[in-house]
Parts: structure tokens; sequence; C-alpha cells
């Protein structure tokens, strides 16, 4: 019985026939890259390029996410502050003020389990007396858990503890740059007597931010920590400019913002309004500037990446035209069209994967060697160049398949004629 079409595709011989014409398409498609190296390697730098570039967008798109989470992370994404912000209704007498008080963070601590640390800020501008010297200072009075909240960075002696705040122990930390101001060096501040309305306070440290604020917090170049048992003797008064919460995770954040805003609006009168914020605005805000950037510099990679193609396109085309007599010959002596289409298209495939390849080493060893200068971690990303060379691969392919078409596709008797 004569065989159906199903087992004529499903035959040993047809398989072996396509097998036969793929690996002599392969073979002479890098033949003839081999018979004109230099319009292959010009072809394929383009490839190269563009792949690179994309490898080193993903990297610089990763390591500069990285880099500014970590910089606003050492700020604290985990930590709430509250501040009085004045009256909606009534009297607007600056005397009737609704302030906050050590009392408002107490009660918070005791409502919103999520707290794990607390501090009250009261903001003093004193003159410092050094010596003979007056200085124009911030003095701060916080708690101990100041450090942990606001992750100060102490970088000579200590800070101070619990025994000093209860004992209102006439002790302070200055700023680096006040220290090196004043005294000439870190150490040299160090157990250094500075005056404050007369009131002798001994350095027991130099401290400063984790991460430079650029000056958008409530710590200046000349700024002094003290004991908030302390600054509320020199204050005169029960109330405080901030309170600052630190939860256990920044999951816990926006429900703690909420609870926390709760407490201290029951605690005061109607009318007093209070701002209650953290830092998970500016977190999203540098996740969205952070992918729209990242968008931006992939587009132009991309675009790199298709230029190469249509260099491709083009030097096919060319080639194509240039072997319009071979074509003729091959379909001649029984060249079929799949056969012809295969061998200009894998031609377009090798250049393609001869740029991948070039352009991914580049890339991953430029990525790499960047750490090398850099004193942060650099995020290089296996999955981003393979994605890139497959990417690379795919435009290859694109792009060579219509001229390879167009190819398979001429008449043998036409091709035979042409000169």
């Amino acid at each position: 019985m004569p065989q159906t079409d199903t087992a004529r595709a499903n035959s040993p011989g047809l398989d072996s026939a396509r097998s036969l014409v793929l690996r002599e398409a392969l073979t002479m498609g890098l033949e003839s890259l081999r018979a004109d190296r230099l319009r292959a390697i010009m072809t394929a730098l383009s490839m190269a390029v563009g792949t690179a570039a994309l490898i080193l967008v993903v990297t610089v798109a990763l390591t500069g996410r990285s880099y500014v989470l970590a910089q606003i992370e050492n700020v604290g994404t985990n930590v709430i502050w509250a501040e009085y912000s004045g009256i909606t209704s009534g009297p607007s007498n600056a005397s009737l003020g609704d302030y906050l008080t050590i009392r408002d963070m107490a009660a918070v601590r005791q409502r919103v389990p999520e707290v794990t640390a607390a501090s009250p800020v009261v903001s003093l501008h004193q003159n410092l007396r050094v010596e003979s010297r007056n200085v124009e200072t911030l003095i701060l009075g916080v708690d101990p858990e100041y450090q942990q909240v606001r992750r100060i960075l102490v970088s000579g002696g200590r800070f101070f503890d619990q025994a000093d705040s209860e004992s209102a122990t006439k002790v302070a930390l200055v700023t680096e740059s006040l220290a090196r101001r004043q005294f000439g060096s870190l150490d040299l501040a160090l157990g250094q007597t500075i005056r404050v309305q007369d009131i002798p306070f001994v350095v027991i440290g130099t401290f400063r931010e984790s991460v430079d604020t650029m000056g958008r917090s409530e710590i200046e170049d000349n700024t002094v920590l003290v004991p908030y048992s302390v600054a509320r003797t020199l204050s005169g008064s029960d109330a405080v400019n901030q309170l600052y919460f630190s939860m256990a995770n920044s999951t816990a954040i926006p429900q703690a913002t909420e609870q926390i805003r709760a407490v201290i609006v029951s605690r005061h009168r109607p009318g007093s309004t209070y701002d209650i914020s953290n830092m998970t605005g500016v977190l999203q805000a540098a996740e969205n500037i952070a992918a729209a950037l990242t968008a931006i510099l992939l587009l132009f990679a991309a675009v790199t990446l298709i230029a190469g193609g249509v260099g491709i396109m083009n030097i096919m085309w060319a080639t194509v035209h240039a072997r319009i007599r071979e074509i003729g010959v091959r379909k001649a002596v029984g060249a079929t069209r799949r056969a012809i289409l295969l061998q200009f298209l894998c031609e377009a495939l090798y250049v393609a994967v001869i740029g991948g390849l070039a352009g991914t080493i580049v890339g991953m060893a430029t990525s790499m060697s960047m750490g090398l200068f850099l004193n942060y971690h650099v995020y290089v990303s296996a999955t981003s160049a393979l994605i890139a060379f497959l990417v690379c691969c795919l435009i290859g392919v694109i792009f060579g398949i219509t001229p390879a078409q167009n190819a398979s596709r001429m008449d043998p008797v036409e091709c035979l004629r042409h000169e």
C-alpha cells in the first residue's frame, strides 16, 4: 500500500535528508564567512557593541538602584517621625501650641507594639563656648536609642547610655566637622570641656550620619548631642520638636504610621495637626526613577542592537546579489528552496552569534572590572548576559530571513543568465 503523508513525514529517510541539508547549510555558511572575514567581523562588531551595551545598562541600572536604595535604607526605611504642624481651627497664637511631649512617645510605645526603639528630639540653637571661643551650634537633646533609630555612627569615644540620661549627666557628642574645626582632630576632642549656658559638658564622643543627607535632616555641621533630660532643663519646657520611632521591619510602616497618628491625635486638642512621616514615599520615588532610567537606557541599547540588525540585513542583501550565479548553479543541480534559505540564514546567524559572544564577553568583563574602581558592590547579572546574547541571535535571524527568502525564491534560469 502507498505511504500516507504522515508516514512520509515521519520516515527515517526524510529526517536523514533534512539533517543533511542542515549540515550542508551550516558548512557552506561558515565557508562563506571564512571567504570574507573582514565583512563578517565588521558586521559582527555592531552586534557586539549592542550586546555589550545591554549588559552594561543592566549592570549600571542594578548597581545604581542598589546604591540609591542603600543610601535611603541607611537613613532608615523603617523609621517614622512625628512633629507638630499647627492649629487648623481656633486661635493661632503660638503660646497655645499643642506641642508633642515625651508622654506622647511613651503612649505610642505602649499602644503600638511594632515600635522597637524611640527617641525625642529637642532642638536648641545656642552659643557653645570652647575655651575662649564662642561658636553658634545646634544642640539636640535625644535619648540613647536615637543612635539606633537614626543609625548614627560613633567615630570616636562612645554614645551616652541610659544611666547618663537618667542621671542627667552633662556629657555630649559633637559632629566630626565641629571636632576638627574646634579641636584639631577627633581624638583631641574627646575629654574636652565645652560650655552651654555656662554649664560644662564633657565631650565623650564624635559622630556622623551613616549617609550624607546633604543638610536635609535635623543634624547640621555644628551639632552637639546631649541627653534629653539635660536639654529639657536647658529649654525649660516639656515640648519636643520631633519624635522618632523605629519599627521592627519596613512592612509594618504603613499600618504603624496610621496607628501613631491616631495615638497622638487622641491625646491632643481637636484642631491640632501633626505631620507623621516615613521614608516609604521617598523609597517608592527612587524605585520609579530607577525604573524609568533603566527603561530609557535599555531603549538606547535596543536601538544599537537594531542598528546592528539592519547592518546584517544590508550585508546579506549585498551577499545575495554578489552570489546570484552561485544560487542558480545550486538550484540547477537540485538544491531546494529550503537549502538555499538555510544557507543564507545560517550566515546571518553566524554573524549574530559571533557578535553576541564577543559582546557578552566584553560586557561581562567590563561589568566585573567596574568593581575594582568603585567603593561599592557592582551587581553583574548572568541572566541579563544570557538574555542579551539570545536577543542578539534573534535579531540576526529576523533581519537575515528576508534576504535569505529572496535568495531561495530566485529563478535558476534567470540566475544563470546573470553576469
